[in-house]
């Protein structure tokens, strides 16, 4: 794994909790805030991947007949509530 480095600011309140959770992790902050950004990343190209295969079977027909039923329901028991 080949790294980079970057210059990291972050607010004191933030670095004290990535610290504080970092020490009880067992890990240093720097691997602690390194595994936190790919998580995220991981996340986003994600969500990302799904959106682009649900819109690329996607017509826009398929949202004008979606906005025509708009409001024409009731609402679930589970929107009631």
């Amino acid at each position: 794994m080949s790294k980079s480095a970057y210059p990291l600011k972050l607010p004191k309140s933030v670095k004290t909790a990535a610290a504080r959770l970092a020490r009880a992790d067992g890990v240093s902050l720097n691997q602690f805030i390194a595994v936190a950004v790919a998580e995220k990343v991981g996340v986003m190209e994600t969500a990302q991947a799904f959106l682009e295969r649900r819109a690329a079977n996607a017509s826009p027909g398929d949202l004008l007949e979606l906005a025509r039923k708009a409001g024409q329901e009731p609402p679930s028991e589970a929107d009631r509530r």
